[in-house]
């Protein structure tokens, strides 16, 4: 297949729509699990930066079509077409598989955790490998009632890939993130939100409704301030107290610069609803 033939599969498998301030990325390949071959990938690290850059977005909801499953991981049975290669050269040269990591769910990781826009996981259904790595990368996970989180890696007789080992630990503490990757045991959408890892489930029916009640409510809120927090969190987890001091500082002093600040504190004075832009 050519690079035009995947990227049509790649907007007929992932859909995307932008509606009041809210884009829905929604994983459409039910039959196969909504496992993501790597052209649905590169198209959700696309769609992920375009948000953090986009004023037109201000929230993100990652969901996936169907009631079984959210996402199974990475679909291997599709893949690229391999380049030409010099006379001689051996099948797996030293080094292509850490940047086909750095390039694939390693980077996809990266740039959800990146992108200055809110990022709401609506999960419909099972959520394995790569699957759970994205619910782990979101911000907020609300979870129907069925969803299912596996970190299935150790099943197989494999290390965990894409950052979930990075993540898992940050949320749930280490003895918690070794029992879930050692044993690879399914844990239920109420045991998910015991320990952390979800923040609200929900009965099947009303997931989609709670997420968009969610998304717009980040979506109308001030996005600036939302997205800088977000980076002062995840960076407090990693920065010793000097340095995420200097960078907290210099985000209120940013922050005090933006019209939705200003917004703020005149709707304070005035004893009145905010109107936030998100700029």
């Amino acid at each position: 297949m050519t690079d035009t033939d995947f990227a049509a599969r790649a907007d007929e498998e992932l859909l995307a729509r932008l509606d009041n301030g809210v884009l829905w990325l929604t994983i459409n390949r039910a039959q196969s699990g909504n496992a993501i071959p790597f052209y649905v990938r590169d198209r959700l690290i696309e769609h992920f930066k375009g948000a953090h850059a986009d004023v037109a977005v201000r929230a993100v909801v990652l969901t996936a079509a169907g009631d079984r499953h959210f996402c199974t991981g990475a679909d291997l049975a599709v893949r690229p077409d391999p380049k030409p290669q010099p006379e001689g050269a051996p099948d797996m040269i030293a080094g292509t598989a850490i940047q086909t990591m750095r390039a694939g769910f390693q980077q996809l990781m990266s740039v959800m955790q990146d992108c200055e826009k809110p990022i709401i996981a609506a999960v419909n259904g099972t959520a394995a490998g790569g699957g759970a790595m994205l619910v782990l990368a979101a911000d907020l996970v609300i979870a129907a009632e069925n969803a299912r989180l596996i970190q299935v890696f150790v099943r197989r007789g494999l290390v965990p890939d894409g950052g979930a080992a990075y993540l898992l630990p940050r949320l749930v503490g280490l003895h918690k993130a070794k029992e879930l990757m050692f044993f690879g045991d399914d844990l239920s959408a109420a045991d998910a939100e015991r320990i952390g890892i979800v923040n609200k489930v929900v009965p099947a029916d009303q997931l989609q409704g709670t997420a968009k009640e969610w998304a717009e409510r980040l979506a109308s809120g001030p996005t600036k301030a939302i997205g800088w927090s977000k980076r002062l969190l995840h960076d407090a987890l990693t920065l010793d107290r000097e340095a995420f001091l200097r960078e907290e500082g210099t985000y209120v002093e940013l922050i005090s610069h933006t019209l939705d600040s200003k917004e703020g504190v005149a709707a304070f004075m005035e004893r009145r609803p905010t109107e936030f832009k998100g700029w």
